[in-house]
């Protein structure tokens, strides 16, 4: 008998109707060939329970301090000759370098824009700013007016700024986007915001909260979406427990404080010496609140957000590792007079690859682009020039 062709249960049925004492050495055949096909089945069975779980991979930066410091100083020097013209060219540069060196699963981010979108969107956000400076100098209420106007604009600063910054950042060769909406945007950065103020800030997190969803859950890669399952639970908890940190230094701090003015009193130099004691203070409770709070809220972040049928999340940041990253990351630019800038941003780069993972299932490889047209630089420079750029983590 040919058993060549035979599946693994017609193999246990010719098995099972042999008879074992008339043909001993067909039975020994089926017993092995039975055991191969097993093995066989089983190792099929854990191919397709990775390929249903995705492969678990490393975000990796490969960017170092030598090659940066050169673009960096470049980028500086020329934005000061051309008095801030080069600025355009600058950006374009060293976002192509930090996105270029940021590999997932063997594969690189690409930065899209051109410096004449850049230069354009900044020309027009620096002249908003100058009419707002100049008719607060001139003309106060007319100002006013400006600035009531400008925070109705806020959201649309944003929505635009986040258009853009996805359709101009891909991924093997597929754009990301973002579809946000102006009035969603309003009631999420403007109402619950000015909101909060009459609850005395306790409805902070949740605002938070929203912002952070309303990123991630209007943010898509081709043709699928983010979906986040953020908790108010945790956002709730991480705030209160940050709030409780810097509380905390500033009891413990000012007791110290307290102790030395007192024994300082007469000594007008040391009292301003007592003073910067209290500025340092303020700094370091702030660092390490922030700090806590970032480094939880992003692993939260990360666990609970998955892109549809593609890929899974996790972030391992340490609050201790993070907050010296961030202290030692203002002592080395105070101490360097700001030359050590490349290197912080190189080192906290390095720092975020290393603490995130990807789970990445085969649905990445169906993932359509769909972003075909063009987005200008105007909400992303004016969001920034403004100060209502809004980062993740």
């Amino acid at each position: 008998m040919d058993y060549s062709q035979f599946s693994l249960e017609e193999l246990k049925q010719a098995r099972a109707t042999l008879d074992e004492a008339a043909y001993p050495e067909r039975v020994n055949t089926l017993d092995k060939l039975i055991a191969e096909a097993e093995q066989q089945h089983q190792s099929l069975d854990v191919e397709t329970l990775v390929a249903e779980s995705g492969r678990s991979v490393p975000v990796k930066f490969h960017g170092n301090t030598r090659e940066f410091f050169s673009i960096w100083i470049v980028n500086l020097l020329l934005t000061i000759v051309t008095l801030g013209v080069y600025s355009a060219w600058a950006k374009v540069r060293t976002n192509r370098y930090f996105y270029g060196n940021t590999e997932i699963d063997g594969h690189r981010f690409s930065y899209l824009a051109e410096p004449m979108q850049i230069l354009i969107g900044r020309a027009v956000a620096v002249t908003l700013f100058a009419a707002y400076f100049i008719l607060s100098s001139l003309y106060p209420l007319a100002g006013g007016i400006l600035a009531l106007v400008l925070v109705v604009l806020t959201p649309f600063f944003v929505v635009m700024s986040y258009r853009f910054k996805m359709r101009m950042t891909a991924y093997r060769n597929v754009r990301f986007r973002f579809e946000g909406s102006y009035g969603r945007a309003f009631v999420i950065f403007v109402l619950l915001p000015f909101a909060s103020v009459f609850t005395l800030y306790t409805i902070l997190p949740i605002v938070l909260k929203k912002i952070d969803e309303f990123i991630l859950s209007e943010t898509g890669f081709g043709d699928r979406k983010f979906k986040p399952q953020l908790s108010t639970a945790e956002y709730f908890g991480t705030g209160i427990s940050a709030v409780a940190i810097g509380l905390g230094i500033f009891f413990a701090g000012g007791i110290v404080i307290a102790i030395l003015v007192a024994l300082v009193a007469e000594n007008k130099e040391a009292v301003s010496a007592v003073m910067m004691l209290v500025f340092g203070m303020y700094l370091i409770a702030f660092a390490v609140s922030s700090g806590f709070y970032t480094a939880r809220i992003r692993n939260h972040i990360f666990a609970v957000t998955e892109l549809s049928g593609v890929a899974r999340f996790e972030s391992q940041v340490e609050v201790k590792e993070l907050i010296w990253l961030r202290m030692s990351n203002v002592l080395a630019i105070v101490v360097s007079l700001g030359f050590a800038i490349p290197w912080v941003k190189i080192r906290t780069a390095n720092f975020y690859a290393g603490a995130t993972y990807v789970t990445i299932s085969n649905g990445i490889e169906d993932v359509v682009d769909t972003n075909t047209d063009t987005q200008g630089a105007l909400g992303d420079e004016a969001a920034t020039l403004f100060d209502v750029d809004i980062a993740l983590g």
